[in-house]
Formats: C-alpha cells, structure tokens, sequence
C-alpha cells in the first residue's frame, strides 16, 4: 500500500523538475470542478502535479489542455508552446475526439500522435502516454469499442519506439462503473480524476498517498426509472455533441489554456476525500 510521500523515508528525488499537461477536456480536469483550482476545475493533471510538488516543492507545472481538442489542433496549438516551455516531463492524452467520430482511422490518428511524441523525444522530454477506455460498459459507445482496441495497440507500439511511459486506462477496472464518470457520461468525474493521478503516479513509479476512494452506493431504479434517465441524457448531453460535430463547433471554442505558464504548485490542503 502506498505510503505518504511527505515521510522522510518515502520523498524521493524527482528527474524531472517542470511537468506540462497536453492534451483536450480529459486533461483539462473536465468533470472534476473545483473553485479554489485554475479555470474552476481540479482533474487528474492537477492532482498528479500536486503528487510531485509534495517530492520537490521546486517542480513547476502548465497545463495547455483545452476541451473538445482534435489531436491535430493539439498538434498545432499546444506542441510548439509547450516545447518552448522546455519541459523535462509532459503527458499526452490525444485522439479521444477523434477516435469517437464516425468514420475516423485510428491508425492515422496514431500517425499524428507520434509525430507530437517524436518532436516531445526531441526536446528531451519524458512523455506519458494514455490508451483509452474501455467502452464496452456504456451502450452508446460499445460499437467503437474495436477502433478503441485498435488505437490502443498504436499507443502502445508509439511508444515502445520511443521511449514512453503509458498509462493503460482500459486495464482500469474502476473506470468500467459508471459512479466514477460526470453525470454527462462524457467525462471522469472527481472519482475518475483521483483514479487517473493514481495510475499516472505508479506508471512513473513516484510513492503516493493516494488510496482507491469508495463511490457512492448505486441508486435503486427501476427499469422505466432508468429509461427516463437514459433519455433525459441523450437530449441534455448526447444530442448537443451530435450537434456540434455536425456543426464543425466544439465546446473548447474560445477558451484558452487554464495554466499556460510553469508555476509552483502550492496549494492549500484539503479535506478527506472519501
């Protein structure tokens, strides 16, 4: 069981001293909203971030993610600006969008994201690496549940080629109940983001105090109750994103990164989760 790394014996010395998230609404923190955080969301990034500053008070942190982010406008709108960040450390999670869309190639999605992993390998950073989720648990996504596996298997050889370290998020067993995704069913909510810091840390092998948290029980519905609810999502959340793809929109339209620049990451402490 992993230890609090603020005891002498558990604090190691970090590699890496500024750590730069890229990525879309999954690294952004989406989900995971928090008033005292950068643009109100907390997320697994900020978590992870918080890990490593308990180690090394000196690391600073930028967050470039912004939701609804294909991987090339990652590509074209956070690779350069986080190079020039010169960072020791950066996580990648990019393609989701893509992925998700109808007729979209995994394979060449993976061929955008290994030229980002190959120009991050060049400016001499560790890069993290995601696969993605498992869909087979919600019905709506179930059918792409092969391009993910497909993506997936990319991920993995990109980064056996270079060097990466991945975080397999379809090995997470918890991300299969649906208590520890938003209400939108789109993205994690602080359950999921605290399970994903988890994961990031022991990929790179960093001690940590962070415990598996227990979701809240399941509620008790009936079939109808459960229908309405389905409903009730799919004209609220599913119908707008079909929308906006439609639309050529996306959700991220107009925002700008929440931490475009390296700081310390000195936060107050907070209470128990649980």
């Amino acid at each position: 069981m992993a230890q609090h790394p603020e005891s002498q014996d558990q604090r190691i010395e970090l590699p890496w001293r500024r750590f730069i998230a890229l990525g879309d609404s999954f690294t952004e923190g989406v989900g995971d909203p928090d008033p005292g955080s950068p643009g109100g969301l907390r997320g697994w990034a900020d978590r992870f971030a918080e890990v490593l500053s308990e180690h090394d008070e000196r690391l600073s942190y930028a967050n470039l993610a912004v939701r609804g982010k294909l991987i090339a406008q990652i590509s074209d709108e956070q690779l350069a600006p986080a190079i020039e960040l010169q960072p020791d450390l950066v996580s990648l999670c990019a393609g989701g969008n893509d992925v998700i869309r109808p007729g979209s190639d995994p394979d060449e999605v993976a061929l955008q994201l290994e030229y980002m992993v190959r120009r991050l390998g060049t400016a001499g950073a560790t890069v993290l690496l995601f696969t993605g989720v498992d869909t087979g648990f919600q019905p709506v996504f179930r059918s792409i549940r092969g391009k993910v596996a497909i993506y997936n298997e990319n991920v993995r050889k990109v980064a056996q080629r270079h060097d990466c370290v991945v975080v397999d998020q379809w090995a997470l067993e918890e991300l299969q109940d649906s208590r520890y995704w938003d209400h939108d069913r789109l993205h994690l909510n602080a359950l999921g983001h605290h399970t994903i810091a988890r994961a990031a840390l022991d990929a790179l092998n960093v001690p940590h105090a962070l415990e598996p948290l227990d979701p809240p029980p399941l509620p008790e519905r009936s079939w109808r109750e459960a229908r309405k609810d389905d409903a009730i999502w799919a004209r609220e959340h599913l119908a707008p994103w079909v929308v906006r793809r439609l639309k050529g929109v996306s959700s991220g339209d107009g925002l700008t990164a929440k931490r475009p620049s390296p700081s310390s990451v000195h936060l107050p402490p907070r209470p128990a989760e649980g």
